[in-house]
């Protein structure tokens, strides 16, 4: 019965992934029907990203109040609404509105079921279960491309989205007795594994499925207020490595093909193939950083990617920009094990009881590198040169390296640091 309730969070996360591609895919032809500029995209992608950061502040005492399961339930149901929507919406500014409860229900799931994951299963699971979200991720614009080629329009690969979503969320709905039943028994499993590994060295995780097993429900903790939050130590830290690493993944995905085009000469629909092989980057390297973690723990697998990832933007200083694009793909293989581990760290660096509220405050972070970081190069790149690209993905880069060390520093003293 555990790995029911894991095939159901597995298809929780892909889920997660089907509409994030959804408006870039579509926009091309929905900004045309609204009559309203290209730029104008932006502004619901800013909603949603704000509405998603106050959702994830909001993770921790919703998670008490409800629990996992039902607030992945709702939350899938209150996106598969927004979806709706959006399919019947005639103007922007209703696109605007809907945009609300889109992030607002984006945002909860995603940190409570990283928590639960953190908590009760291993390392191995968490980065195969974002490889599920990069499958859902690219199933969207399928499902939007069939859409527009049969000339059904962007609002039928809205509709056929959000009846997807909703058929989870009946899914996890009908679920909700595995999440009480098996919670236990996924920590028991989980910590009996551990035992395993102490007796082979690995204490830290021992260490942590104890204290995930000595844990009665999600509502056991107190909630913590935001500032009680930021004064646990290692927990500035934490932020700042998901601000860095979510500015460094949305800038390479957002200007790569750019760069490649405007910087290297390379052909505009080349570039475009390339820019895709990072995001494909981050799924296929998700999928084998998984079998890695059985054996690395959270830390070595973050500075793992953080080397392959140096390497990658190192490939475009090469003259000439030759490398460019294997930098780019090399890039996205370095970027795919450190959301994932950082993640699953969580109940290491901070204890069971306050993972849920750091993982909420990680993410709303994240959000807030995504709003801030590609926007600055947009602008350095129009008001000085496109050539910076590399030279920005560095500094975030090391910026990463540094403030992940010092993180890891913080919480040396806890088990599985």
């Amino acid at each position: 019965m555990i790995h029911l309730l894991l095939a159901v969070i597995y298809l929780s996360f892909i889920s997660l992934g089907l509409p994030d591609s959804l408006l870039g895919s579509a926009w091309p032809t929905m900004y045309g029907e609204f009559g309203v500029p290209v730029s104008y995209a932006g502004a619901v992608s800013m909603i949603i990203a704000l509405c998603t950061v106050v959702s994830s502040l909001q993770s921790d005492r919703l998670t008490c109040m409800l629990g996992t399961g039902r607030v992945t339930a709702v939350s899938v149901a209150m996106t598969a609404a927004a979806l709706y929507a959006f399919s019947a919406s005639r103007s922007f500014w209703l696109l605007c509105l809907w945009a609300v409860p889109y992030g607002l229900g984006a945002g909860s799931v995603d940190a409570s079921l990283n928590n639960y994951v953190a908590l009760h299963y291993k390392s191995c699971h968490m980065s195969w279960l974002h490889c599920m979200w990069g499958v859902g991720a690219s199933l969207g614009p399928y499902i939007m491309g069939y859409a527009l080629a049969s000339g059904q329009g962007w609002n039928r690969g809205y509709l056929y989205v959000s009846l997807l979503q909703a058929g989870l969320a009946v899914l996890l709905a009908a679920a909700l007795p595995l999440w009480r039943k098996e919670g236990g028994s996924a920590r028991e499993g989980k910590a009996a594994d551990a035992g395993e590994e102490a007796g082979q060295g690995d204490a830290g995780q021992a260490a942590k499925s104890q204290a995930a097993a000595g844990r009665t429900g999600e509502a056991a903790g107190r909630v913590l207020t935001l500032r009680q939050v930021v004064a646990v130590p290692g927990a500035r830290q934490a932020m700042g490595t998901f601000f860095c690493y979510c500015a460094l993944e949305q800038t390479a995905g957002l200007w790569g093909s750019s760069y490649l085009a405007l910087y290297c000469g390379i052909g505009p629909q080349v570039a475009a193939r390339f820019a895709g092989l990072f995001f494909i980057g981050i799924t296929v390297g998700r999928a084998v950083s998984g079998f890695l973690a059985i054996r690395l723990n959270d830390a070595q697998m973050v500075r793992l990617g953080l080397l392959a990832g140096a390497a990658g933007v190192a490939a475009f200083a090469w003259p000439g920009g030759a490398l460019a694009p294997g930098g780019l793909v090399l890039l996205g293989v370095g970027c795919s094990p450190i959301y994932p581990c950082l993640m699953h760290a969580a109940p290491d660096y901070f204890g069971a009881d306050k993972s849920q509220a750091i993982i909420g405050v990680q993410m709303a972070s994240a959000y807030v590198g995504i709003c801030v970081m590609p926007p600055l190069f947009g602008i350095l790149a129009e008001h000085i040169t496109m050539a910076l690209f590399p030279v920005y993905l560095l500094v975030l880069l090391v910026l990463m390296a540094a403030v992940h060390e010092r993180l890891l520093q913080k919480c040396g003293s806890r088990p599985g640091c």
